[in-house]
């Protein structure tokens, strides 16, 4: 079959799960993986290998659903280990180096369903890796969230618990919760307090 001829039966798409944490998005990205596999599609599952948190291969979500995938080191790994499959899923997307959006499209563009799943903002409330991107060109983006530890209300930040300005510090609820807008900004203002306290003591 020519390239052209799988390339009007398969469209390809970019699907991108995002939010905080606690949110459900591995457990979104499950759900669509297994849902693919009952239609009988060709699937594959990648994560970045520095997640183990809760299992060196298996994607779990915190509600302990999971789907065995494949640790890899670099984005570039999933175009060598992607072939003849229709759809594809991407956990923890925020710690794939910037070159995943590229791989991504370059596997949509020969026909695939590519699903990816992350944390769109890092505990700073700022744009985490290559998710901006991968939102800017995907089909179709979902954006879930959690709820405020605080007040209950939605929640779409991440808020980091422990002392460590480290950009990627892998944890659970002993690390962060999710707040809402509002709690995030004054959580964060007491931080800024605390840290101006202690310089002025020092």
């Amino acid at each position: 079959m020519s390239f052209d001829q799988n390339h009007k039966q398969r469209k390809g798409a970019i699907e991108v799960i995002c939010g905080s944490m606690f949110s459900g998005k591995t457990e979104e990205l499950i759900r669509r993986l297994k849902r693919a596999r009952i239609a009988r599609q060709k699937v594959e599952i990648f994560k970045p290998q520095i997640d183990q948190r809760y299992h060196e291969t298996n994607i779990v979500s915190h509600d302990s659903n999971y789907i065995p995938s494949t640790p890899i080191l670099t984005s570039s790994q999933i175009l060598i280990l992607s072939n003849d499959v229709e759809v594809i899923g991407i956990d923890e997307a925020q710690f794939f180096d910037n070159e995943l959006p590229n791989v991504c499209e370059k596997l949509a563009n020969m026909g695939m369903r590519v699903i990816v799943a992350g944390l769109d903002m890092d505990f700073l409330g700022k744009p985490f890796g290559p998710i901006p991107h991968l939102m800017a060109i995907a089909d179709y983006v979902t954006k879930v969230h959690a709820v405020c530890m605080e007040c209950g209300d939605l929640a779409h930040f991440s808020f980091r618990t422990v002392k460590d300005a480290s950009l990627i510090v892998l944890g659970e609820k002993e690390s962060y919760i999710p707040l809402c807008r509002s709690c995030y900004v004054c959580e964060t203002e007491k931080l800024k307090i605390e840290k101006s306290s202690t310089n002025q003591t020092i």
